[in-house]
Order: structure tokens, then sequence, then C-alpha cells
């Protein structure tokens, strides 16, 4: 919900980010390992190189001295290479994340593959320590791109003579972060160094910016990306380098829609919706919803939906409708992203994928079993660690009409244990396979691209992909939810084909959130009568989970 993002915590010096919408119900590059977990704890797991792939992290290293060549041979690269954005990363050797205990190399690596569905100017060379302790021919090549970053991005680095190396040959760059590293290593925001009295994690707390003008703004960075990179997620990790980016480089076009709207805003809210937002004051929950928004930071998700989840009430859908939906006073925007395009699957048990096979892989177990799948695990942060997702998919009575009803369980700010239900008209986009979600939730409307990744072919698992964004709260987003009749992760022997389908999305196995599918008991389920399910494939029903 974009009412505390855009406008309870309008701040000048920071715009928004590109977010998943807090709604549970919206739903690989560089693979050089495959990571599994094992039950001797949370941070073990089998570690395996797939075949083919070398260190990427440090062959990207010499790949750069070609493309210095190709740059400098090309006239016209000068004006393109002039909006580029340099960054890099330099990873401790070995070190691991909070990401599922994936390695850092990997984590960044695929954030710099991500960067490029912002913008292709955004060029992250990412580097392990190790070069800088072995003296490997490639040092020449990574203090030349020091030379020219724009950004320095330091994570988990410990060893001393890699922070000797770093203070020596980090000089000129104006931008540093460090994470989890050595206190030793000193970060910068625009030429401007920021200390810390907390060891370990450079944002941890601040305690002055030692130079430059705009003190409160670093401060307000600094405080922005500390809170984001808490989170320990892939959103947020490049969430993190954007606002850098966006403060201290470039505008970054998709972060522009926190920047105050000043009286304007406030003129057009008393003028166009006063019986709203008196009737919100006078509701207790509505109040109280208020209230929680005002105390979430300005980018998370997680806080702001918890808050609308907990106290849902008409007279806040009204204030949203209102003040969001119909009279924009915040005058925001935000259009579905384009990337990343995933293909829809082509063929189903042996058969070109039809609009009518693609309608009936959603409906799924519904008719066999009270719902047509449960949610088993989602890579958005911002609602996929919800427990008791259940998806709902049916056709309607007026002919052609295809809805989707997700019901879901959410531990409100009081310790309630709630049900939720939502509910989108789907329609058939040119493709088989590709749907267009829409649903007004909570006064905002939120538009829908939906793909069919993957269903196995009995109906064991799914994965379906999404891009939507909320226009009138500012927000979009990517995410993508695997399914299960039971909820149960797929089998062992589905790896290789889920890997692949999660591959297509641009998603890490690591980055997915399980969902909690325990103490589920009584959801709100149900279709409307008259309404109709498959409608060429056949399901046979299990015994009910």
């Amino acid at each position: 919900m974009a009412i505390q993002t855009a406008l309870f915590k309008t701040t000048p010096s920071l715009q928004n980010r590109q977010i998943p919408s807090p709604f549970p119900t919206k739903t690989a590059l560089f693979p050089l390992y495959r990571v599994r977990k094992t039950a001797f704890g949370p941070c073990s797991f089998h570690l395996s190189r797939k075949k083919g792939f070398g260190n990427r992290g440090l062959l990207s290293v010499s790949a750069v001295l070609e493309a210095e060549q190709k740059e400098s041979s090309n006239p016209s690269s000068s004006s393109s290479s002039s909006s580029k954005v340099r960054i890099v990363g330099l990873v401790g050797e070995g070190s691991v994340s909070p990401l599922q205990c994936a390695p850092w190399e990997q984590v960044m690596l695929h954030t710099a593959s991500r960067l490029k569905w912002v913008d292709e100017g955004y060029e992250m060379l990412v580097v392990t320590d190790k070069i800088l302790q072995f003296n490997d021919p490639s040092v020449e090549t990574l203090r030349r791109e020091l030379a020219r970053a724009d950004l320095l991005v330091i994570v988990a680095v410990r060893n001393q003579g890699s922070i000797d190396w770093v203070q020596r040959n980090s000089g000129n760059i104006p931008n540093i972060f460090c994470f989890d590293s050595s206190p030793s290593l000193r970060s910068k925001l625009g030429g401007a160094f920021v200390d810390t009295e907390v060891e370990g994690n450079i944002f941890s707390k601040i305690v002055r910016v030692v130079q430059g003008k705009n003190t409160n703004e670093s401060k307000e960075v600094v405080k922005t990306v500390s809170e984001a990179w808490e989170r320990h997620n892939s959103d947020d990790i490049r969430f993190c380098i954007l606002v850098i980016i966006n403060s201290y480089i470039k505008p970054v076009p998709i972060l522009k829609n926190l920047r105050s709207k000043g009286l304007s805003t406030l003129n057009c809210m008393v003028t166009n919706c006063g019986p709203e937002i008196l009737n919100c004051l006078l509701d207790p929950n509505c109040r109280k919803a208020l209230q929680c928004l005002n105390s979430c930071a300005p980018t998370d998700q997680v806080c702001s939906y918890r808050c609308i989840a907990s106290y849902e009430s008409p007279n806040l859908e009204a204030f949203s409708l209102c003040v969001l939906q119909k009279n924009n006073c915040l005058a925001l925007d935000a259009k579905i992203p384009a990337k990343p395009y995933v293909p829809p699957m082509r063929m189903f048990r042996g058969e070109d994928l039809s609009h009518e096979i693609a309608e009936d892989l959603f409906v799924g177990w519904l008719d066999s079993l009270e719902w047509s799948w449960r949610v088993v695990a989602g890579q958005n942060p911002a609602y996929d660690q919800f427990p008791c997702q259940y998806q709902l998919f049916y056709r309607g009575k007026a002919r052609g009409s295809f809805w989707y009803e997700p019901v879901f369980r959410v531990r409100t700010l009081e310790g309630k244990m709630v049900w939720r239900r939502r509910r989108y008209r789907v329609r058939r986009d040119k493709i088989p396979g590709t749907f267009n979600f829409s649903v007004l939730d909570n006064g905002v409307v939120s538009k829908e691209f939906w793909t069919i990744v993957d269903v196995c072919d009995d109906l064991s698992w799914g994965l379906f992909h999404y891009s939507g964004a909320a226009q009138a709260a500012g927000q979009s987003y990517t995410g993508a939810v695997l399914v299960s009749p039971n909820g149960d992760y797929p089998p062992h022997s589905g790896d290789q084909r889920l890997a692949s389908a999660l591959e297509k999305c641009g998603i890490k196995e690591w980055e997915l959130y399980t969902v909690d599918n325990r103490s589920c008991a009584g959801p709100p389920l149900g279709i409307p009568e008259g309404s109709s399910l498959h409608f060429k494939i056949k399901v046979q029903g299990p015994d009910k989970p």
C-alpha cells in the first residue's frame, strides 16, 4: 500500500524504489552453483559447481580489457559511455550471506545482472579479494576500474592485506559502501566520509558526516540503505545500490515517487476528500492504520502491509480510493516493468499450450480439492513470508470470464490471526499462458501481467511469474510463486526442471521465501455458485492434504 510510502513519509531527498506490492496476491543468471540445504543446520548446504562455468567473478575482471578495447575503438561509444554508472563490487573470498547461506559472491553477481533490468547503463564488476591476496595478474585491471568507478561496494572483506590494498587504491572514488566488513574500511557519500560506532556494519549507527554540506540528506540516505540491507533479501540489496546512484550519481527514474509534493498535495486532499479524511480519523481502525503506517520506514513494505492487513476497514478503503485512485493527489505514476521478459511454457502433456489449457492449469486441483493451488514459496519479500496462502481460479458465469481469488492468513499487530481474501479479474493476453490481472485492493487498482512458466505434467507443482503496478500508488513490482497441491516443496526428482524454470525468471532458489503452511485450519474457501472449472485437461483427485 503506497499510503505510507508516498503520503506519510515523503521526503525531498529520497525517491520511491521499485518495490513489490504489499498484497500477497500479486505475486538464472550466472548459474555457477547448485545450493541445497542439509539437515545439519541453517547454514549447512551441499555446493556443487555446474559444468561449463568457471569463477565468473574473476573471469569478469579479465573481460574488462576486451570491453575497454571495444569502447575505445568505437567512435560513438563516448556519448553512450557518459551515461553509464560504473560500479565495482569487492567481496570477501569464501564469505557466506544470510540469504539461505548463499555465497556472497553469487549474491552480488546476481545483483549485477538484476541492475540491468533497471538500466542497461549500470555496469557492475564483481570480484573476490582472493586476487588481492595472491598477486593475481587481474589486480592491475581492477586498479584501473577503481580509478574510474562511480561506486565501490565492499561486502564481507576482513583480510588485513585486502584492507590495506583497498585503502591505498580507493582515494579517488566518490562513493564507497562497506557492509559486514572490517571497521577499518570507511564509507563515503558523495565524497563525504561517514563514520559509525558499530563494528561490522558500516550503516548500523551514524555518528557524523565528516565532509560535505548535505549532512542531513546523507544521514537520511544512510538510514534508508541500512534498513534495507538489514532485511537480507535480493530486492533490498539492489535497492541499496539504486538509492546511492539516485542520490549521488544520476537520477533513477523508478525512484521518483517519494518526492514531497508540498502544499499542492494537502490542498488536493482537503478539497476533494474532506469527508473521507474525517471518517477515517473518526474510525478507530482507520486511525490506527494511519498511525501504524506513519511509524513504518518509507521503504518497508512488509511493515506497511501488516498495518493495512491488521486494520482493514471500509473507511480506510474509501480514504485510499479518494486520495490516491480517484484524485491522484500525490501525482504518482508507475508502469508494469518490461524486464525481465519471461516466456510461457509452450506444451503440456505433449500438446501445444492453448488458452483453454492454460486456464485449466491455473484452475489446477480445484474440485478434486477445495483449492486450485497452495503457495510453497515466493520471491517477493513484501508478502511471501505470510502463512497459509491458497489460490482459487475459476471460470465465471459470464461467457469468457475468469477469476482469481487468493486467500491468505495474517498475524495482526495485535497478535490475532486473521484471514484475508481478494478478487481479481483475469483476461487472456495474446500468447497462451500469459494473462492480465486487475484488482481493486484497499481502494487502489493494481494491474498485473502473469506468465505460466512451467507446470509439471502430473500437476505436482507449478511456477507462475508476475509483473505489476499500482499506478496511483506509484508502485511497480515483479516476482514469482512456486505452488503445489498441498503446499509441500516439489520432490527432488524435479530439481533440474524447477531450476530451469526459475532461471527463465532470473530468480535464484536462495531468493525464495518458504511459506509456513502449518496451522491453516478453517480457510474461507469456496467459489460462487454457477462457476465452472476444467475445460480440457483431466485432474485426478489425490487424498486431501
